[in-house]
């Protein structure tokens, strides 16, 4: 089993690497857990996976190209392998390892010691990439719509208005151009503080002002960037966006746009959802890409 987390490039850009293989695994379904020791191929992480697993293809030396069914986070402690949800310790535990496990068909042929050029989809990336950098913008901008909603002291985020989004999220998912996030308006939130009438009275305003933000936003051309402290899975990376209003940073795994350049709209769409005791909030975020992006 690999001795160190797996070195990943994904968080600079990168669509395409070269990895010598350190582990080949047959799983009980049958695919191949292939892992590399150094990979641009973005996993979906199963502590919080709002950004699924890139679309990628191995290439062995002799020149066939494996597909790569599927990526995730997975962890060894030196015996055993652990993927997704089965991994029993956080990161950065003391004796464990944190790795990419590339799954492929069982009958890839691809050997330990082996080295494989590694090449991502760049359009779904990008495509994947934009969602992700819209979702943080969409819920920063309604964070700052809500600010008044509040009658008491919370948390706040990366831009200094009170933090509905983590307060009230129940399901964030990154949707190729874009994002679908679910919040909760329940006993809960409004012990907290929250006045839910704030954003249930009339939503269409709420949309309305969120909106006027993000396009004042994207209009800015703002440069985006990820922030590492290492170049291993497990070291901390934060996305920074020089915003007009200041620049915020808010630690997040995943991959972005460099520029809202790209873009030249993000939009939010607002709908309620009644339900049991509570009432589900669902915001849908859609960007348009600029001409030649």
């Amino acid at each position: 089993m690999p001795k160190t987390d797996t070195t990943v490039t994904y968080p600079a850009g990168a669509l395409t690497g070269t990895g010598t293989v350190q582990h080949v695994e047959t799983l009980p379904d049958g695919r191949l857990a292939v892992l590399l020791d150094a990979t641009p191929v973005h996993p979906v992480d199963a502590g919080w996976p709002d950004q699924g697993p890139d679309r990628a293809t191995l290439t062995t030396a002799t020149g066939r190209g494996v597909p790569v069914l599927d990526c995730v986070v997975g962890a060894t402690d030196g015996d055993a392998l652990f993927l997704g949800r089965e991994i029993p310790v956080r990161k950065g535990t003391e004796g464990w390892v944190f790795l990419v496990i590339h799954m492929v068909p069982g009958d890839a042929g691809i050997a330990e010691g082996e080295r494989v050029e590694v090449r991502v989809d760049g359009e779904y990336r990008a495509a994947l990439s934009a969602g992700h950098t819209a979702c943080h913008l969409a819920s920063l901008a309604l964070n700052r719509q809500l600010a008044d909603a509040w009658k008491k002291d919370v948390q706040a985020d990366a831009a200094g208005s009170p933090n509905f989004d983590a307060l009230a999220i129940e399901t964030t998912t990154i949707l190729p151009g874009g994002s679908r996030d679910v919040y909760r308006l329940g006993k809960s939130l409004r012990r907290k503080g929250f006045l839910p009438d704030a954003l249930l009275s009339d939503p269409a305003a709420v949309e309305a002002g969120v909106n006027a933000t993000l396009a004042k936003w994207v209009a800015s051309g703002a440069e985006v960037r990820i922030e590492r402290e290492s170049g291993l899975l497990t070291g901390m990376r934060r996305w920074v966006c020089q915003l007009p209003d200041g620049t915020v940073s808010i630690p997040c795994g995943g991959t972005h746009l460099t520029s809202l350049a790209a873009v030249s709209a993000i939009e939010v769409r607002l709908s309620a959802e009644p339900g049991e005791g509570a009432v589900d909030v669902v915001m849908e975020t859609r960007c348009t890409f600029s001409e030649g992006q």
